[in-house]
């Protein structure tokens, strides 16, 4: 599923995303969300999400999709 748009994205999915010092090397971190940031319905970048350990990043992969 697409990680530029916001209503694929649920809180409790596992996901991977890009944090902003990573954006240059695409390292990917795994994790669940807990909170959505990005207000608007897409985003060209990614969704800006919060990871249940407080990583913050653009979401680039939904690993599982329990919806």
């Amino acid at each position: 599923m697409d990680g530029t748009v916001r209503k694929n994205i649920k809180e409790g999915m596992l996901v991977r995303v890009v944090q902003k010092q990573d954006q240059r090397t695409g390292e990917l971190t795994e994790g669940i969300v807990k909170a959505i940031l990005t207000k608007s319905p897409n985003h060209p970048h990614g969704i800006k999400v919060r990871l249940d350990d407080g990583t913050v990043g653009r979401v680039k992969e939904i690993v599982e999709d329990d919806f």
